[in-house]
């Protein structure tokens, strides 16, 4: 690798042979992402930024806290580090994982657990063993989307479903908790998650749907290596689109092809237009204004 770029054989050489030869058969049940994003790529709150930061110092630190000063819990939990991230879609948390991965010199492996879950009894469990046993050979960070689909608020039992649900997500947890490695997971919504599932995490990381002056940020955010209008007012899309960052770069993705094709800068023409079908496919009207 080294010889190929031309440069001096340095660790960032290393790192990335190492993940090459570790590519896995997790690929087989997870979505890959090779990080290509840094910090400066968050536009968020300071608070997830910092509890953020803490989760990749846990990662780096985890051997010398948990092993050498001996302060592990105990009880079959392994020396891994275990977040949830909860907010609407579209506020940054897969963006926020590939950061903590990026920042660790890892792979990042997308696991939908909805699509996991299987309606056969004992399935769940063999394709999450086989997840966890590939992870366990490969150096890497897994996110788990859709937490809500394994750990969920249940009601009592009622019938065989519920019970095989719940068998479920002890099983995951168990595995989860036994895990030497990086594992989030997310979901839309905080208060689905089971009260007695987060007390076992290290960190809950909330992401917040972003105000106006977050929305302004992303905004030029987005903007940053198009060539635009130098003229463009964004404060009028902040204000009257509620769109969360998901929604807003999908808004300047449609300006960038209106106006590649057009063969001009992206104008605000093309920024409204858009905000207003982020807004269309979400269903939602327009605002009256515009």
């Amino acid at each position: 690798l080294a010889a190929f770029d031309g440069t001096p054989l340095a660790a960032g050489h290393l790192r990335l042979a190492a993940r090459q030869q570790s590519a896995s058969g997790l690929e087989q049940h997870a979505r890959r992402i090779r990080p290509a994003v840094d910090w400066r790529d968050l536009v968020l709150p300071e608070r997830p930024i910092t509890e953020l930061r803490e989760l990749a110092l846990r990662a780096r630190h985890r051997d010398r806290v948990l092993g050498d000063w001996r302060l592990s819990a105990g009880g079959g939990r392994g020396r891994g580090v275990l977040g949830l991230f909860a907010g609407d879609s579209g506020t940054g948390k897969t963006l926020s994982a590939e950061v903590v991965a990026a920042e660790l010199g890892l792979d990042l492996y997308v696991v939908q657990l909805s699509s996991v879950v299987d309606k056969y009894v004992g399935e769940t469990e063999k394709n999450l063993e086989r997840i966890f046993t590939e992870a366990d050979r490969t150096d890497a960070v897994l996110l788990f989307d859709e937490a809500d689909a394994v750990f969920g608020k249940r009601s009592e039992v009622k019938d065989a479903h519920d019970r095989y649900a719940n068998l479920e997500s002890a099983y995951l947890l168990q595995r989860l908790e036994a895990f030497d490695g990086i594992a989030l997971l997310t979901t839309n919504l905080r208060a689905n998650i089971d009260e007695a599932f987060t007390r076992r995490l290290d960190l809950v990381i909330d992401f917040p749907f972003p105000e106006e002056e977050q929305r302004l940020a992303l905004w030029r955010h987005g903007l940053v290596h198009v060539p635009s209008d130098p003229d463009i007012d964004l404060t009028p899309l902040a204000r009257d689109f509620e769109l969360a960052g998901g929604a807003i770069r999908s808004a300047v993705v449609t300006a960038a092809y209106l106006a590649a094709g057009s063969g001009e800068p992206v104008s605000a023409a093309n920024l409204l237009e858009g905000a207003r079908r982020e807004y269309r496919k979400a269903g939602r009207l327009v605002p009256g204004t515009w």
